[in-house]
C-alpha cells in the first residue's frame, strides 16, 4: 500500500470517527407532537377521564332528598275482595297517601361535599395519570434517540473497519503485516455487528412500547426521534423540592385524598342527627260516613354505637391519608434530591467526555493510524485505540440519554418543564 492511500484512508477515518450519527431517512417527529397524541388517544388517560366524568355526576345524587312515597290502599270489611263493605260499614275505605323522608339539616350539605371532594380527586388522578404516560413517553423517545444514534456510530465504525481490513490485507499482501492483523480486524468487525444486531433489537422493543402508549397500530411506520442534546439544569436543589410541594400530580392527588377524609370526617359527626318523615293520607268512605285525614310524623333516632363507629373509621382514614400524604411527600423528595445528584454528575462526566477524553483518545488514535500509514506501528496498536474512540463516544451517548431521562423524571416529579 502507497504513503498517499494510506494517508486517504486516514482522511476518512477521521472524517467517520468525527460523525456521531447518520441522518435518519424519515424525518424526526417532534417530543412535543408525541406528547399532545399521547394526551389525545391514549387509553389509560381516557379510562380516568371518564372515571372523573362519572365521580362529577355523584354529587347530585346525593344532595337530593330520599325519594318520596305515595300509597294506594283498600280496607275491606267482612270479605277479603277488594270494596267489600264500602257502603255498609264506616270502616272500609279507599286511601291515598304520600310520604317524604327528610334528613337532618346540614346532612346532605355534607354527603354532597364528600362527593365533591371524591371528584376532585378523580380529576387530580386524571393529572397524575396523564403525567405518568408523559414521562413513559419521554424516557421511551430519549431510550429511541440513543438507540439511533449508537446504531448511527456503529455503522460509521463499521465502514471504518472494514477499510482498515482492506488496509491490512494490502499490507500483508506486500508482506508489511501478518495475517493476524488481518483477523483481529475482522474479529473488531464482528463485534460491532454484535452490538448493532442487540441495538435493533432494543429499537423494535422501543418502538413497539411508544405506539402502545401513543394508541397506534403496531404495523405504523417506525417513529425516528430528534437528535439528543444535552439540557443543564438551572434549578437548584432546593428549588425543586419546593416545586415538589406545589406541583407534583401524586401530592396532588393526597393533599385532595386528605381534603375529602376531612370532609368525610364532619359528614359521619352529621349522622348521629335524627332524621324524621312525614306523612298524609285521605281515607275516603261512602257518602253516609265522614272521611279520614291522618297525619304522620315519623322520627328516626340513629344508634349511637354505630355512629361512634363510623365517626372513629372516619377519623382513623383521615390519619391514614394525612400518613400517605407525608409518606409519599418524602418519597418524592427523596426522588428529586437522587435525581438532583444524578444529573450534575452525568453534567461533569458529559463535560470530562467532551472536554478531555474524547479529544484525548482521538488525538492517541489519530497518531496510531500515521504512525501505522507510514509502516511504524502495528494494527493491534491501532484497534486498540480505534475501540477506545469508539467505547468513548457510545459512553458519552448513554451518559447523555441518562442525564436527559433523569431531566423527564424530574419534570413529573415537580410538574414544571426542566428541559
Amino acid at each position: 500500500m502507497t504513503v498517499a492511500t494510506s494517508m486517504a484512508a486516514t482522511v476518512m477515518l477521521a472524517v467517520a470517527f468525527s460523525a456521531f450519527s447518520q441522518s435518519p431517512a424519515s424525518a424526526p417527529t417532534p417530543l412535543a407532537q408525541l406528547l399532545a397524541e399521547a394526551q389525545r388517544n391514549n387509553s389509560q388517560i381516557a379510562a380516568a377521564h371518564d372515571a372523573w366524568q362519572a365521580a362529577k355526576e355523584v354529587p347530585r345524587q346525593v344532595r337530593a332528598l330520599p325519594d318520596p312515597t305515595f300509597t294506594y290502599q283498600n280496607l275491606s270489611v267482612g270479605s277479603p275482595k277488594p270494596f267489600a263493605g264500602y257502603t255498609t260499614s264506616n270502616f272500609a275505605y279507599i286511601g291515598i297517601g304520600a310520604s317524604q323522608e327528610f334528613l337532618y339539616p346540614g346532612k346532605l350539605k355534607l354527603r354532597e361535599e364528600v362527593a365533591e371532594r371524591q371528584a376532585d380527586t378523580s380529576g387530580m388522578a386524571v393529572n397524575a395519570t396523564a403525567a405518568s404516560i408523559d414521562d413513559a413517553v419521554k424516557v421511551d423517545y430519549i431510550h429511541l434517540a440513543y438507540l439511533q444514534q449508537a446504531l448511527g456510530i456503529l455503522g460509521e465504525n463499521q465502514h471504518v473497519l472494514d477499510q482498515l481490513i482492506r488496509d491490512a490485507t494490502a499490507h500483508y499482501e506486500v508482506g508489511q503485516s501478518s495475517q493476524a492483523d488481518v483477523l483481529q480486524a475482522q474479529v473488531e468487525r464482528t463485534k460491532i455487528v454484535r452490538e448493532m444486531t442487540a441495538a435493533n433489537q432494543q429499537l423494535g422493543d422501543t418502538e413497539a412500547d411508544l405506539k402502545e402508549l401513543l394508541h397506534r397500530d403496531q404495523d405504523s411506520p417506525d417513529i425516528v426521534a430528534d437528535p439528543l442534546n444535552e439540557h443543564p439544569l438551572q434549578c437548584t436543589s432546593a428549588g425543586l423540592l419546593a416545586l415538589v410541594r406545589q406541583h407534583n400530580p401524586q401530592i396532588q392527588v393526597d393533599a385532595s385524598s386528605l381534603r375529602e377524609e376531612h370532609a368525610a370526617l364532619a359528614s359521619a359527626k352529621r349522622e348521629s342527627k335524627p332524621d324524621f318523615s312525614l306523612s298524609y293520607m285521605w281515607q275516603q268512605t261512602d257518602r253516609r260516613y265522614p272521611d279520614y285525614y291522618m297525619f304522620t310524623f315519623n322520627l328516626r333516632l340513629p344508634r349511637k354505637g354505630r355512629v361512634r363507629a363510623e365517626v372513629e373509621e372516619a377519623a382513623a382514614k383521615l390519619a391514614q391519608s394525612q400518613d400517605t400524604l407525608d409518606a409519599h411527600l418524602q418519597q418524592q423528595f427523596a426522588q428529586v434530591r437522587r435525581g438532583y445528584i444524578d444529573v450534575k454528575s452525568d453534567e461533569e462526566l458529559l463535560n470530562e467526555y467532551q472536554q478531555g477524553l474524547i479529544p484525548q483518545s482521538d488525538a492517541a488514535y489519530r497518531s496510531t493510524l500515521n504512525s501505522y500509514a507510514r509502516g511504524r506501528d502495528v494494527m493491534t496498536h491501532v484497534l486498540l485505540y480505534f475501540g477506545n474512540v469508539l467505547d468513548m463516544k457510545l459512553n458519552e451517548a448513554q451518559v447523555l440519554a441518562d442525564h436527559e431521562t433523569t431531566l423527564a423524571h424530574l419534570e413529573t416529579l415537580t410538574g414544571v418543564t426542566l428541559r
